[in-house]
């Protein structure tokens, strides 16, 4: 059996930026000037493609769809003076 995943911090608060701007992105109505949302879901993919996690011998592709789970349901401490959600 293959053990858990274990993303850094950086790939999982990127992820979870990409699926934000995906969503959106999906509810933003036709013609609304999505061009600036666009070009982030470009920059966010590149960035998650190309992060130093995916080049440890560790790291599988096969991780990608743990990733996108993990980001969904994941939740950092607060940063401080900042309240729980």
């Amino acid at each position: 059996m293959r053990p858990p995943f274990r993303f850094p911090e950086d790939l999982i608060t990127l992820q979870r930026a990409w699926q934000q701007t995906y969503a959106e992105l999906a509810q933003a109505p036709a013609g609304a000037g999505t061009t600036a949302l666009r070009r982030r879901l470009i920059t966010l993919s590149g960035d998650l493609c190309t992060h130093p996690y995916w080049a440890t011998p560790a790291a599988s592709r096969d991780g990608g769809v743990e990733l996108r789970r993990v980001a969904r349901t994941h939740t950092s401490a607060p940063a401080e003076g900042e309240a729980a959600a």
